[in-house]
């Protein structure tokens, strides 16, 4: 006889019944089994603490999942998502259309980075200096003056017409360098302290993951107050969270940070210090010095990244090198004894001070040896960015993670796991406040005043989920960098019937992409599939050189299409061109082709008919000239592993996973996958991707499937009329 089911499982079984309250309010909706099991194990997870990994394939409905069984909970929950828009998603649709369904009197905040939040002060001053690039800004500047006297939130994102990338966002936001805190004179009013209050007071907190490592590096986003009192964290598309820590744990140095202390200097010198320092002649000292930072890289092209092994950046001489990091060094104190002389005049001044010797403490970090377990290299831009970055997170979470989290939670059944010694962080310093580790919370508490406190007895629960997180069953790829491998692992298969609703062709003919022909093959094949479809194509490809090649073809191979329209990544906003590519074409009976690489292979949603074939150009391995790739590869290699096993194979998989995961987003889609490289059906390695795709049926060559996509718009047509 089993267990009698707990209360917390019997509501979430419920819920997710044929005559539950979804059922109710939801005419679609329909009880899948690979949604209530990943429930139900939230739920196992929500009730003796611990890790849980849950890899939820697409259109099992993870969102509800991990929701339904957290909101029943009745405790606290933060919910971290990949994106802004992710963010912005669950916290005005999924959200409150569940708690509306439950019947729940839950609260809910919405809390995202200082950046993202208008600054009054900084409006005022930016009005005041009338420093502008030009008229438009000026333009966008009174648009924003007239919106933040009806704004509540004081969001940016509510701002029609303000685009992310506009000269006008520094000048109208914070950062924690130009923050004043409770001593700015709108600190009543601020936004981001609005945003933080309500946070502290609400039931359910949704942030992003950017917001959660920034705290753990900076400490002062306001989480060091929120988390210890949570008992339920969800990371949604988990698969982000490894390199969005490594990016915000490491440490920069870059040549605009030069410019940047130029211009505040001067600014502030005309503000509140006029006479009382050299403020002019250390600002052009601070400009030039940026220059001859940048000037160093001048040979190397933009978009590259230098990797760092010895006493500089590679390419640069060493004794060049080292005396422009000494000079660097030497004109930071010089301005550090001129702005001791006014450091307590102001706010301004004390926040302007800290930046100074942070940006000596980078200098001597970068002068340093470079610490175990860690890259170092040059990003050469716009402008140059040095960057000392831990390989991946494991020693900054897992540990401790498992060690706490995870030891409260013994002997819960046969997937459960434990650590049986835990390990030590060193690199974790004794007055951060680590979210993972559970001692620590208990110990620390915090002093504000909250809705529901999390019970100090009670186990924390940590659920991770994403619709990819590996291509093997253990999903190490994802478990190992997070120190996540003694988590209990789940997947949930996705329920659509892959074998009739796509097909996927790798055709036998196409040259190798190491071959200088291959782009061209890719671009006339595509040009074949996308004028039987009429559009509705999206091209994948692995590299920005690729991307131009292919797209640039297809445009001279489509020119007597004018109803067909190729759009290309880079050209517009992710979003713009999402959103053309999901609505209607122009032309009578048009479509669109959409060129992109990077972020576009994951993350881009187009159910229904506007897209019905995703064809990728090759195998998307890491670039081994990368210095992030070259430092994991050779730490696998130092411990006896095969790099290309391990971790290029690993990696490959779980993007050519992520590709083909665009095509079909729910049951009543169909269409073709292509991956145009014969490596994934002639190589033994080739057969290992091969199993991390979707079941779908397969066609031996290009004749078979551009018949079966004539059928298929005729069907369409069909079905249409």
């Amino acid at each position: 006889m089993s267990d009698p089911l707990s209360p917390l499982h019997q509501a979430v079984q419920g819920v997710f019944s044929p005559d539950g309250p979804l059922a109710k309010v939801d005419p679609h909706f329909s009880a899948r089994q690979g949604q209530t099991e990943m429930a139900m194990a939230v739920a196992d997870t929500l009730e003796s603490g611990g890790a849980l990994v849950v890899e939820a394939g697409t259109g099992v409905g993870k969102t509800f999942a991990y929701l339904v069984p957290a909101l029943l909970s009745g405790e606290r929950v933060v919910i971290s998502t990949a994106t802004k828009t992710l963010q912005d998603q669950l916290f005005a649709r999924d959200l409150p259309a569940l708690i509306a369904a439950l019947k729940l009197p839950t609260k809910m905040a919405l809390l995202k980075g200082r950046a993202n939040y208008l600054c009054l002060y900084r409006l005022g001053l930016a009005r005041e200096e009338g420093l502008f690039p030009d008229r438009y800004v000026v333009h966008l500047l009174s648009k924003v003056e007239r919106w933040a006297k009806a704004t509540d939130k004081g969001d940016l994102s509510e701002l029609e017409g303000l685009d992310e990338r506009s000269a006008l966002i520094p000048m109208i936001t914070s950062t924690k360098e130009n923050c004043l805190g409770s001593e700015c004179p709108q600190f009543k009013s601020c936004h981001v302290a609005l945003a933080r209050r309500e946070a502290m007071a609400a039931d359910v907190v949704v942030i992003n993951h950017h917001l959660f490592f920034a705290d753990l590096s900076m400490k002062e986003s306001g989480m060091a107050e929120l988390l210890p009192n949570t008992k339920v964290v969800i990371f949604d598309e988990a698969h982000q969270l490894n390199e969005t820590g490594v990016n915000f744990l490491g440490e920069q140095l870059s040549s605009s940070q030069f410019i940047e202390l130029a211009r505040d200097l001067l600014a502030l010198g005309a503000a509140s210090a006029k006479g009382m320092g050299p403020w002019q002649a250390l600002a052009a000292q601070l400009e030039g010095m940026g220059k001859t930072f940048r000037g160093l890289f001048a040979k190397n092209d933009r978009s590259q990244k230098l990797s760092w092994v010895g006493l500089a950046p590679q390419g640069l001489d060493e004794v060049l090198w080292q005396s422009t990091m000494s000079a660097m060094s030497a004109l930071l104190q010089e301005l550090q004894a001129a702005v001791e002389l006014v450091e307590q005049t102001g706010p301004d001044w004390e926040r302007y001070m800290e930046r100074v010797q942070d940006m000596q403490a980078r200098i001597v970090l970068f002068e340093s040896t470079l610490e175990p377990g860690c890259v170092r290299f040059a990003d050469v831009g716009g402008s140059v960015r040095l960057i000392q970055a831990p390989l991946d997170i494991a020693n900054t979470l897992g540990p401790k993670t498992l060690s706490t989290a995870l030891a409260l939670n013994e002997a819960t059944g046969p997937d459960a796991r434990t650590i049986s010694s835990p390990q030590s962080v060193e690199a974790w310093p004794d007055d951060a406040s680590n979210p993972f580790d559970d001692a620590q919370i208990a110990s620390k508490g915090s002093s504000a005043s909250l809705s529901k406190p999390a019970s100090s007895e009670s186990p924390k629960a940590w659920i991770f989920t994403s619709a990819t997180l590996g291509a093997e069953p253990s999903l190490s790829w994802f478990t190992q960098p997070c120190g996540l491998t003694h988590a209990r692992v789940l997947q949930v298969k996705s329920p659509f019937n892959y074998a009739k609703q796509a097909v996927l062709l790798v055709p036998k003919h196409m040259v190798l992409p190491s071959d200088a022909k291959h782009s061209e093959q890719v671009s006339e094949l595509s040009a074949k599939v996308i004028k039987i479809l009429g559009g509705k194509t999206l091209v994948l490809t692995t590299t920005l050189r690729a991307l131009k090649d292919i797209a640039q073809r297809l445009k001279d191979l489509l020119k007597e299409h004018p109803q067909i329209e190729v759009l290309v990544q880079g050209e517009g906003s992710k979003i713009e061109l999402m959103q053309r590519f999901r609505g209607p074409a122009d032309h009578e009976e048009g479509g669109f082709v959409l060129v992109a690489s990077a972020s576009f292979w994951e993350g881009f949603d187009v159910p229904g008919d506007a897209l019905q074939a995703v064809i990728i150009d090759k195998l998307p391995f890491p670039p081994p000239n990368d210095p992030m790739v070259e430092a994991r590869s050779k730490r696998l290699e130092s411990e006896g592993k095969s790099a290309f096993n391990s971790y290029f194979l690993a990696e490959a998989g779980v993007s050519l996973k992520q590709g083909a995961g665009r095509l079909i987003r729910r049951e009543s889609d169909k269409g073709v996958l292509v991956v145009c490289d014969t490596r994934l059906s002639t190589t033994g390695y080739g057969k290992r991707l091969m199993a991390a795709l979707p079941p779908m049926a397969r066609v031996s060559d290009e004749e078979a499937l551009l018949e079966g996509l004539k059928r298929l718009t005729k069907s369409a047509t069909k079905n249409a009329a």
